[in-house]
């Protein structure tokens, strides 16, 4: 069975965890480039490794490369106001928040080991969390056209979504992920179009609950079904030299 290692980052910068992701890529990246080089194919080569790492990020707002920046709606000096850091990222998708109370997730994993259909695998994604928020009695579906995660998707007014999603993905590795709004401060969401949509809305577990749940608690399930849907074992990594604040 296929192997993922799991590491919990704690509350990291968005910078900070995205070179992180950016070393593991890379080196999977030089992985697949010398087995495509070796001429000697009777040599034991290395193989490339998955990763699932969680994190926490302090407020930020970020926008993917096919995003539009009126969809960010302050500017420089309501940004520091705010205390919400922006960046522009390499991953698909609009602009998005993330910020304490959500379960951001990003899996590195090398396709050819799953399935090489890029579609496939955000359907995948989506499961995941579909399966999770289940345990909280919230039916989560998918809205035609759109990524992610969402309630009430098929009523017109009510569709609102509740996990983000966006990838990147370069020689069927990934990076980048999703973030499941469980107790988070959905105000910030106010200040930019989600995901460049204009007529649906943002929610969390907390709020369709009515109270807070446990991220930890979160986190498992994540994990428990990532490791289903995936068919893979999720197995807990040590986390390297890392700045955590």
């Amino acid at each position: 069975m296929k192997k993922i290692l799991f590491r919990d980052l704690g509350k990291v910068a968005y910078d900070v965890a995205w070179d992180y992701q950016e070393n593991l890529l890379q080196e999977n990246l030089r992985i697949k480039a010398a087995r495509f080089n070796d001429p000697d194919v009777t040599l034991p080569l290395e193989n490339t490794q998955h990763h699932l790492l969680f994190c926490e990020h302090p407020h930020v707002y970020t926008i993917g490369k096919s995003g539009h920046m009126e969809n960010l709606l302050v500017n420089d000096r309501r940004l520091q106001e705010l205390n919400v850091s922006f960046f522009k990222t390499n991953r698909g998708g609009d602009i998005t928040y993330h910020g304490p109370g959500q379960v951001v997730g990003y899996p590195i994993l090398d396709l050819e080991h799953f399935v090489t259909d890029l579609g496939k695998y955000m359907r995948n994604l989506e499961e995941v969390i579909i399966r999770t928020i289940a345990h909280y009695g919230i039916e989560g579906g998918r809205l035609p056209g759109a990524t992610g995660v969402w309630l009430d998707a098929d009523i017109k007014g009510k569709a609102r979504k509740i996990c983000a999603m966006g990838v990147r993905c370069s020689r069927w590795v990934t990076m980048h992920g999703f973030a499941l709004n469980v107790n988070t401060d959905l105000k910030y969401f106010d200040y930019i179009v989600p995901c460049g949509i204009t007529d649906k809305s943002v929610t969390s577990i907390q709020k369709e609950l009515g109270r807070s749940v446990p991220e930890e608690e979160v986190k498992e399930l994540i994990r428990k079904e990532f490791s289903e849907v995936f068919d893979a074992v999720v197995v807990t990594g040590i986390v390297d030299e890392l700045v955590v604040i």
